[in-house]
């Protein structure tokens, strides 16, 4: 991972980028996925609706255990095709120590569509 700090930027500019919290209600295999990964169906709540996204989280998320977890994502970055797949929202993670995606994830139940901020 390239470690360089970003350049500054404004607060208008962080509050353009709208992450929200959804509920996970479907994960699926994404076998057509250059690198592995699911494809997840998100609940943003009524504001927003239910999204689509692919996910490369396979190595520290168990596909059955996704299901019913809150993650956030971003909901204003344009539809991306990836392979045969729509993905709508960008899901947000971190790299753990082997590189490998980790899920960002409220540590309580909060409700579906809350903006982080």
């Amino acid at each position: 991972m390239d470690q360089v700090q970003s350049p500054t930027i404004s607060f208008d500019d962080f509050m353009k980028v709208d992450v929200r919290v959804g509920r996970i209600t479907a994960a699926e295999p994404f076998p057509q996925a250059r690198k592995p990964a699911y494809k997840l169906t998100i609940d943003f709540g009524p504001e927003i609706g239910t999204k689509r996204s692919s996910a490369q989280i396979t190595v520290n998320h168990a596909m059955e255990k996704l299901v019913g977890s809150l993650v956030l994502a971003v909901v204003n970055f344009p539809p991306r095709q990836i392979g045969p797949f729509m993905s709508e929202v960008l899901t947000l993670g971190v790299p753990d120590a082997n590189g490998d995606v980790m899920l960002i994830r409220p540590d309580k139940n909060v409700p579906v569509g809350g903006r982080l901020y």
